[in-house]
């Protein structure tokens, strides 16, 4: 059997509630993105039982792991250097009138600055990092918590277009051997309607 990872993408963070650009940069979650996690945790245990409970090593995925591992009562597995979030180059911490202002048109051009990772990178250390959990864990159901950008490179890497993911959005992925499959729709564990963000270009996280 392949092992199924619910990837998932963590709670609101302080720079989300801002609109900045975070990247690998390592803003904490907001008093809101605590709670996302904890409403998480519980719509989890209505999902089935996960085997273990894992993260990016950037502390808004560590936190709101940690909300669904005490939830849903799984140990916790790890944190991943190649599940965090793309590198944004100059364009971390800042908000999108920002970019606009010292970059301009390049958001509506699909421009990036120095510095950004390109998706054939983000893909591949995902894509490793995937197969190593599911080698590690053969026939297991994990939920590892990502980042939006990252995600959504991994689902476009599989052929499927762009777009964008509310906090607390995942998506299930099958890991057999080399092949990495998403299954099914993406599933929303809060309300998005929560949200307060404002909207996002692509690769924003």
């Amino acid at each position: 059997m392949p092992t199924r990872i619910l990837l998932i993408r963590h709670g609101q963070s302080t720079w989300n509630a801002e609109g900045r650009w975070q990247g690998s940069a390592d803003p904490p979650l907001s008093e809101l993105g605590e709670e996302q996690a904890r409403q998480a945790a519980t719509r989890l245990l209505t999902d089935g039982d996960f085997d273990g409970v894992g993260s990016s090593h950037l502390r808004r995925a560590i936190r709101t792991s940690e909300h669904l591992a005490n939830g849903i009562g799984a140990p916790m597995i790890g944190r991943h250097i190649g599940l965090d979030e793309r590198h944004a180059g100059e364009w971390e911490g800042m908000t999108r009138a920002q970019i606009e202002e010292g970059y301009p048109g390049w958001l509506d051009a699909d421009r990036r600055p120095p510095g950004y990772e390109q998706d054939d990178s983000i893909t591949a250390r995902a894509t490793a990092t995937l197969r190593t959990l599911g080698t590690a864990h053969p026939d297991s159901t994990l939920a590892i918590v990502s980042h939006g950008g990252l995600i959504g490179t991994v689902e476009r890497g599989a052929g499927e277009p762009w777009r964008r993911l509310a906090n607390l959005e995942a998506r299930w992925f099958e890991i057999d051997g080399d092949r990495i499959t998403p299954v099914g729709e993406r599933v929303h564990l809060v309300d998005p309607e929560q949200e307060t963000q404002p909207p996002a270009p692509k690769g924003y996280a």
